[in-house]
């Protein structure tokens, strides 16, 4: 029997700020009121706050005890930083989990590029690539026994790309590129060659991450 996690009030709390930021209702360095999203959603104060830690952990809201709570603003480097780290991390991870990967999932990620070129060739809306770019990765995460190397995977890259600059990442590449790029760590996969997969990982994000440094606040704070 499969057993489904209770959804609290503070898992809704954070999946609608994350709604927010995503529908660009809130942009980097918005302030976030925890009266207001109580009051919106009828609900008290403590599962807000509550929320307001978990999206902190995330790397999606800031939490100032003197300003208050806002939506992450990242400058340029920061962005570059975090997409470096996120790279360098995933891509030893997997260089080091190599073994654990079997036939089944190298199928899946095939499977997966397969569909990111069908994509590619037709009209279907582009952000099914996103989709599509979180399963690859899963199928990654999937073999990698390390709790807070993935957590601080997700928070360097996925906060940033899915979220709070989702409008941009969607356009970084071409619908091609986009197929190009995951087929190229497909083939890395299947030479079975541990240096090669860590360095086709590492730099499909220091490539994804020099694009959307250009959409990063400088320290005037403008974009």
């Amino acid at each position: 029997m499969v057993e489904f996690k209770k959804q609290t009030y503070s898992d809704l709390v954070c999946e609608y700020v994350r709604e927010l930021i995503l529908n660009g209702e809130l942009v980097p360095g918005d302030m976030v009121n925890e009266a207001t999203l109580a009051k919106k959603l009828s609900i008290s104060r403590a599962p807000v706050r509550e929320a307001m830690q978990v999206l902190s952990r995330e790397g999606l809201i800031v939490i100032n005890p003197q300003k208050g709570k806002r939506v992450v603003s990242l400058t340029s480097k920061e962005i570059k930083d975090s997409y470096f780290t996120g790279g360098v991390l995933e891509a030893a991870a997997v260089a080091d989990t190599f073994a654990l990967y079997d036939k089944e999932d190298v199928k899946k990620l095939e499977q997966i590029v397969q569909e990111m070129k069908r994509v590619a060739e037709s009209d279907a809306p582009i952000e099914q690539m996103a989709d599509l770019d979180n399963q690859f990765h899963g199928v990654f995460f999937s073999r990698i026994d390390n709790k807070l190397l993935v957590s601080l995977c997700y928070r360097s890259c996925q906060g940033i790309s899915k979220f709070l600059l989702f409008k941009h990442w969607i356009k970084l590449f071409s619908r091609f590129e986009i197929y190009q790029r995951h087929n190229k760590i497909l083939r890395a996969m299947k030479t079975g060659e541990a240096e090669k997969i860590e360095k086709s990982i590492r730099q499909h994000y220091i490539d994804a991450g020099e694009k959307m440094s250009r959409f990063g606040k400088d320290l005037s704070g403008n974009s």
